[in-house]
Formats: C-alpha cells, structure tokens, sequence
C-alpha cells in the first residue's frame, strides 16, 4: 500500500464539492489527510457545514478568502469536483485514503518502538496497531447461508397474527400486504383532496404508536399545519375549525391530550427538503443515529420534488427520482411511501376508478415501485352515493402478494381512517 495517495484525496474532496450533502457521510478526518493544501480545504468544508451553509466551490472559497492560493486557488478547487467521474464511489475513495494513513501511522509508531525500545512501548505500539486495523473497517457482508439461516428462522418463528412487514392499523391491509414491508417502495396515487396526505399522516402516526419513526417529508405544507391535521385526527376535532379557531370545551380536552401523545412519538417533520438529494442526506443521518428506530418515510409529495440532473424529457426526470427513492429504501432498509398526483385522464372516464395509466408522468414509476395503491371515493364524484365516508384502497401493483381492494371508513372532518369493522361512532 501506498504512504499516501493524492488520487483518492483528490477524489474525496471532488465528491463533496460536487454533492456538499456528503460531507456529513465522511468517515476521514482532518488529520488521515496528507497533503497540506487538502487538509485545508477540508478544515474550509467544515467551516461551511457547521454555518449551515451549502458546501461547494463558491462557499469554500469565500472561507479559505485571501488563503485561497496557497490552495492552488479557485482553479485548483474547480479541478477537484472535474475530476470524479461518479459521486458513489466515495466510501471506496475514503477506503484509499484510510489504507494509506493505516500505513503512514504504523510506520510512525513502529520507527517510534525501534528507537525507544520497552515493555511500555510495546503494549502501546500493539494497541495502536489494534485500532488502526480496525479503523474505517466494514461489517462483513452475510452470505447466501447466512441469508438462508436467516429465513428458516423466520419461518420458525412466525405466528399467524403476526406481520413480516409494519402494521398500519388497517387490519384488511395488513392482511392483504403483510404490513409495509422494508426497502419497499410504495406509491399512493389519488386525485386531488380525495384523502391521500391524510391516509399518509394514518399511516405515519399509527407507525408512531406501534413504536416505529416516522418521517414526513411535506412539499406542500408547513409543519404546524401537518401538526394540526394530526391533532385533528387523534382527537377527533373538526379540521375546518382551525380557520374559525371556535374551539368547545370537549375539542380543548380531547386536543390537548392528542397533543401529550403526539408529543411522545417519535416522528419527525422535514421541511425546506426539496430533493431526493437532501431527503436522502436526511435519512441517513437519522438511520446512523439511530439504526434501531424502525424507520418509515412519507414523501407528499412526486410531483412537487425539485429535480437535480438535466433530462431531455418530464417523465425521464421523474423516472430518475422515482428510482433514487427505490435504491435508498434498500440502501437504509426503510419502506417509503411516496404520494402522487393523478392526471385527468381518470376524470373523462364513466367508471373514475384509477389505473396505472392514469399515474402523472409515469416514465419508470411502474417498474421502480414494489407496491402502487389508488384511492377511490365514490362520494367524491357522487354526492348522492350510497357509499358515504367510504374510501377503496386499490392495490393495482404488489411485487410479492395479492392485488385487490380494501376499504375503509374515512371520517373527512377529522381526517382519520378506520376499519369498516368497527361502527363510525366507535371510530369517532
């Protein structure tokens, strides 16, 4: 192995100049890099990220200021982020970089030993050794056989009334899905205000109550307003009230109750997250944080996400997110649910019930999701309809189970969904 190695320090330092989120994944330190001038510039990202700046060329050159050419100036900077042909090769760079400091320390304290040579001095020598063995190392994959054991077990294990996946509350679902399942794609499509954010928000606080973390990723709305809709929910409270604030004494009791519980579950609310980038920065800080969290994202919703990349046409543009999304439920092990709009289409038909067809700039969303449901209101289109408060659930797409309908209770007033099995007064 080399003593140090300019390729992969350049690589590194290319990578977060190209993709700033980065930063946050690196495993190096400030002290693991050999060249001066790089270690400069990383001690400049630093600077930035703890602002809470943006890391790119622009903001690490305003840090290193008038520095900046003992660097090699912005040229040098720019050469860097040119010079990495793929961003997702960065924890191979970082295994580069991290085999050459091993080697440059070893021999360090090695050279240290053969001059002072002790007992003392060797039971240091052997511990460093240790830890830099260690250092930057990987978890073993599993193999085949372990997989295999792995699934055996399972199978052993298992019980009629349990679920592989995370329950939703909704018990016809479940049964139907085996509950969200991880590294799961999920699409929910509807038209709009026929209940979809609210059928996201059930299924997000129920993840809450059943012990899982929630994170909601809002386009469309703040957090107070996804707050007061969760309230709305769990106390049973009229949403409409919270334009008039005419709030009765029973609203008042039940609202501040739902919000000690809500206050306890372990739910988190993204805003001012537009792209798959930063939604992804945010998944992984918190899996890392938390790796046993049980973690579940919503993201309301395709159609609003701010694209990065240049695509000769819409759908190829959503195709390409609808995929990244897919590649981080596997890469965290999360199910991911991911909203999005129908188009009109479904309108100018006599039966409005959804199609894949009808799914807005469809490009790969088809072939990336592992499970799509359409939600149905038959009291949307049809006041008169004997199907009041009624919601389908039709799963038109599910990689590993059945497809078919489910339907529920959807109390409008307080947006919240309930199985039919249970009467709306007891829902309510």
């Amino acid at each position: 192995m080399q003593k140090f190695n300019r390729e992969a320090e350049t690589a590194v330092l290319g990578s977060v100049l190209q993709e700033g989120y980065l930063f946050k994944e690196l495993q190096v330190k400030e002290q693991q890099f050999y060249l001066p001038e790089h270690t400069r510039i990383f001690k400049a990202m630093e600077q930035v990220d703890k602002s809470g700046q943006a890391i790119d060329i622009v903001t690490v050159a305003t840090v290193l200021a008038d520095n900046i050419s003992e660097v090699g100036g912005v040229s040098y900077l720019s050469d860097l982020a040119n010079s990495v042909p793929s961003t997702a090769s960065i924890k191979h760079y970082e295994r580069l970089m991290l085999d050459s400091y091993v080697v440059r320390e070893s021999q360090k304290h090695s050279l240290k030993f053969y001059n002072e040579p002790d007992r003392d001095g060797l039971g240091d020598l052997i511990k460093h050794l240790q830890q830099l063995d260690q250092l930057g190392m990987k978890k073993a994959e599993k193999t085949k056989n372990d997989y295999l054991t792995e699934i055996a077990s399972d199978m052993m294990e298992a019980n009629p009334d349990m679920t592989s996946g995370f329950k939703t509350s909704f018990d016809d679902l479940d049964r139907m899905t085996g509950g969200l399942q991880k590294q799961d794609l999920i699409i929910v499509a509807a038209r709009p205000s026929v209940g979809k954010t609210a059928f996201a928000l059930n299924i997000g606080s129920g993840h809450c109550c059943n012990g899982g973390t929630t994170h909601l990723f809002s386009l469309e709305m703040g957090t107070k307003s996804l707050l007061q809709r969760l309230i709305a929910a769990e106390a049973s409270v009229d949403s409409q009230k919270w334009r008039s604030m005419q709030f009765n004494e029973k609203d008042y009791l039940n609202a501040l109750n739902a919000i000690g519980a809500i206050s306890q579950w372990d739910i988190e609310i993204h805003e001012k997250v537009n792209t798959v980038t930063e939604m992804r920065a945010e998944l992984r800080k918190a899996v890392k944080e938390n790796p046993d969290g049980n973690h579940l994202a919503v993201i309301d919703y395709l159609q609003l996400i701010t694209p990065t990349g240049k695509h000769d046409r819409r759908d190829l543009e959503v195709g390409a997110m609808t995929r990244e999304l897919k590649l981080l439920a596997i890469e965290l092990d999360m199910p991911i649910i991911l909203l999005s709009q129908l188009s009109r289409g479904v309108e100018q038909r006599q039966d409005k019930r959804p199609m894949m067809s009808d799914l807005r700039e469809s490009g790969n969303i088809e072939q990336d999701a592992d499970v799509i449901a359409f939600l149905y209101r038959d009291d949307y289109y049809d006041k008169q309809s004997e199907k009041q408060n009624i919601i389908e659930i039709i799963l038109s797409k599910q990689r590993n189970g059945p497809t078919g309908t489910v339907e529920l209770a959807f109390l409008k007033e307080y947006g919240r969904f309930a199985n039919l099995s249970k009467s709306y007064q007891e829902a309510k």
